[in-house]
């Protein structure tokens, strides 16, 4: 219902009366789903290189693959194929063969049912539990409803297979079966499952097809004969032989399989054992490879969840019983939460995203199957008395009420999550975080929308996250932020709706108002001012099982780099291509250009006058100092100072501190500058001698770089270091 009020979703224009809920099955069955969709899409292909080797002969062909198996540097694969085309005789090392097996599957039970059916034909495991119970009803099959998977002693196991020998396929193979000359016959083996109740899935009644039946029926029951007729069977026999080839000191290995003998096989259709025979080897022959190539390839990335595959989880994990998996399948895909295509693989909705994203922000982890494997292995340990029933329930419940109310106190996560797919109603919680401000420039398929982080941060992100992770960072200042209908006239790609902001007084610049409406898509001036003073909501934003968050626009972070061309070494005002661009000056100046006291115009490094503006931290507050007017290069003074100094950001003054405890510059700013932004009277004395201050921290006498000459900066502040 909270959802429901404070989001418009789509699904419920279909079906008004769908229930967005948490379940302790369902869920972790959604999170299967999701978790191997996040696996999908954080895969990043690279390309890798192999040596493929071919060999053709009158007795046969053979493939070898390099046992090295593949390579992620191509200069290193080519200069091992290099070496291969130089000497190309292939050397026999090694030749073994050995007979092998493929063992008949285990007595059928309702997990493999389910999820044979759904390799076999497709079929959904609900539809294959209906079709069932309808066989079961009409008697052809046993219960279909069982963990039971071996046959015990007192079953007439001849008997279920003289039934079958009238049929006109699988009847022949039946009556083989019971021919003792034929030798095919063998007891089934035992899965180790046993629920006590029922035994396992196998015909009851001998049928070759009922008017009334369809093909799911006809198919259910196929698969029900087969798989009984296979597991009493006689294994598949082959013999496989190995061999190992030397060329240029790099080892190629090919194998080749020749069935002796299919016994199950021959009446099991859905099992397959392939088939490749080999030219016939011995060590120490030699021969020139057919074709020896070089290829490429590029990694894929996990493939969805099939239905067998999910079922194949939940069994694993101990999510529901073998008889309500397809109930828990088919509320993910009812509350849509999940889609299923037509090869039963399953995609995450938005929905069933956001809701896995907002359950797992609050720490739980309720999308995971902990808490249900629990409950149930409690409830075994009931039905077989070493727990009381009441012991079981009190505990239970409390984890479901403790977990109810923590999750109730943090709803706000997972109204985030949901904002990042959904738009809000105007009756829902915080309207004014969720609107969109503008068009995506990286995906060019979603907009972008003001949004809240749980620390009371704002952003600007992509809805459609987290395929796309274009953020824009806003002022730490921002009390409260809100989306209006003004539209910037300048931003492209339009519309770009201003965002009016309540910003907390004591944390910005006293020139700004504290009530602002402005633009995020770049052009605005003062936004960019006030990051820059007071700092932006920016944290670090490190890859994880999602992927690393992209940086959005960059046009109200701090770069590292030329954001015009891109490359590092320069001031922005320093790139050519940035020059061509630039519009002319205005013929007026503004009012506050800043002067020294002799009357001279105090130049920043774009040889423009500056700008006279006044600190508002808590180490600076009232200081005033100088800073480029048009905001093209990084040029900061403070007005006590004699010498112009650069403002070092402040991601580079965390840097590092040498062995008197002194900060590091890393980049263009010397260490003075960094102590006057951090108001350090130690190092703000230092500066206002007029003298540079070396890495170290003493000070330089000769107040000259040395790497130019120029007298006006220190080494460590040279536009021509990072050249």
């Amino acid at each position: 219902m909270l959802l429901r009020d404070c989001f418009v979703l789509p699904y419920l224009e279909e079906e008004k009366k769908l229930v967005l809920s948490y379940g302790p099955c369902q869920f972790p069955t959604l999170g299967f789903i999701v978790e191997r969709y996040w696996q999908v899409q954080a895969h990043e292909p690279e390309e890798f290189w192999t040596i493929s080797c071919f060999y053709s002969a009158e007795s046969g062909d053979a493939s070898f693959s390099w046992l090295r198996g593949r390579l992620f540097d191509y200069l290193s694969a080519a200069v091992i194929y290099e070496m291969c085309i130089e000497e190309p005789t292939a050397t026999v090392c090694q030749v073994t063969g050995q007979e092998s097996r493929k063992y008949p599957p285990h007595p059928l039970n309702t997990v493999e049912l389910q999820k044979r059916a759904s390799r076999y034909f497709r079929m959904s495991s609900e539809q294959t539990m209906k079709v069932a119970e309808e066989l079961y009803q009409a008697g052809y099959m046993s219960y279909p409803r069982t963990e039971t998977d071996f046959f015990s002693e007192n079953t007439d196991l001849k008997g279920i297979t003289g039934q079958q020998v009238r049929h006109p396929q699988w009847g022949p193979y039946a009556e083989r079966l019971l021919n003792p000359e034929e030798n095919l016959w063998r007891n089934p083996s035992n899965g180790g499952h046993d629920d006590k109740a029922h035994p396992p899935i196998h015909p009851t009644r001998f049928s070759e097809g009922e008017p009334g039946w369809t093909n799911d029926h006809k198919n259910i029951y196929e698969l029900v004969v087969r798989h009984f007729l296979a597991c009493v069977s006689q294994p598949a026999i082959g013999y496989g032989t190995h061999a190992t080839i030397d060329i240029a000191g790099e080892q190629f290995s090919a194998h080749g399989l020749m069935i002796i003998a299919k016994n199950y096989l021959e009446v099991y259709r859905f099992d397959s054992w392939g088939a490749s025979t080999i030219p016939k080897f011995e060590v120490g022959q030699q021969f020139i490879p057919t074709r020896l190539t070089l290829d490429s390839g590029t990694t894929m990335p996990p493939p969805l969840l099939s239905e067998a595959d999910l079922i194949s989880l939940m069994d694993q994990a101990g999510i529901g019983t073998d008889a309500t998996m397809h109930d828990h399948i088919k509320k993910c895909l009812d509350r849509r939460y999940a889609t299923k295509d037509a090869h039963t693989r399953f995609c995450p909705t938005n929905l069933g995203e956001a809701l896995v994203m907002g359950y797992d922000d609050m720490g739980y982890e309720l999308w995971k199957p902990y808490l249900r494997a629990m409950m149930e292995k409690d409830m075994k340990a009931v039905s077989e008395g070493s727990k009381s029933k009441a012991q079981i329930l009190h505990t239970s419940l409390q984890q479901m009420r403790h977990c109810f109310l923590d999750a109730k106190m943090q709803k706000e996560k997972l109204l985030e999550s949901m904002g990042l797919f959904f738009e809000r109603t105007q009756s829902g919680e915080h309207r004014q975080v969720g609107e969109n401000v503008s068009p995506c420039n990286a995906c060019g398929v979603s907009n972008l929308a003001l949004k809240r982080k749980p620390d009371g941060k704002y952003m600007v992100g992509c809805l459609n996250f987290p395929q796309c992770r274009n953020v824009v960072w806003l002022p730490g200042a921002i009390l409260e932020a809100a989306v209006t209908t003004e539209v910037c006239s300048s931003c492209r790609p339009g519309p770009v709706f201003k965002i009016r902001f309540k910003f907390r007084r004591a944390e910005i610049p006293l020139q700004y108002s504290s009530d602002y409406t402005g633009c995020v898509g770049g052009c605005d001036d003062i936004l960019k001012d006030i990051i820059n003073v007071c700092g932006s909501a920016f944290v670090n934003t490190g890859g994880g099982a999602r992927g690393p968050r992209g940086s959005g626009n960059g046009n109200l972070n701090r770069v590292r780099t030329c954001p015009t061309c891109g490359n590092s070494g320069h001031q922005p005002c320093e790139c050519t291509l940035r020059r061509t661009q630039l519009p002319q000056p205005p013929d007026h100046q503004p009012n506050n250009l800043a002067r020294s006291p002799g009357g001279e115009e105090i130049l920043c490094l774009c040889q423009e006058a500056c700008t006279l503006l006044t600190a508002n931290t808590e180490a600076n507050r009232g200081r005033k100092f100088y800073r480029c007017h048009s905001r093209l290069c990084d040029f900061f003074k403070w007005e006590e100072d004699q010498q112009p100094m650069q403002r070092v950001p402040e991601a580079e003054q965390r840097h590092g501190q040498n062995r008197m405890g002194r900060k590091k510059s890393t980049h263009r700013a010397d260490v003075a500058n960094t102590a006057n932004l951090q108001g350090s009277r130690t190092h703000r004395g230092i500066a206002g001698d007029g003298r540079f201050v070396s890495a170290t921290g003493e000070t330089s006498q000769s107040g000259r770089c040395f790497r130019c000459g120029d007298p006006t900066h220190w080494a460590n502040a040279c536009p021509s270091r990072g050249l």
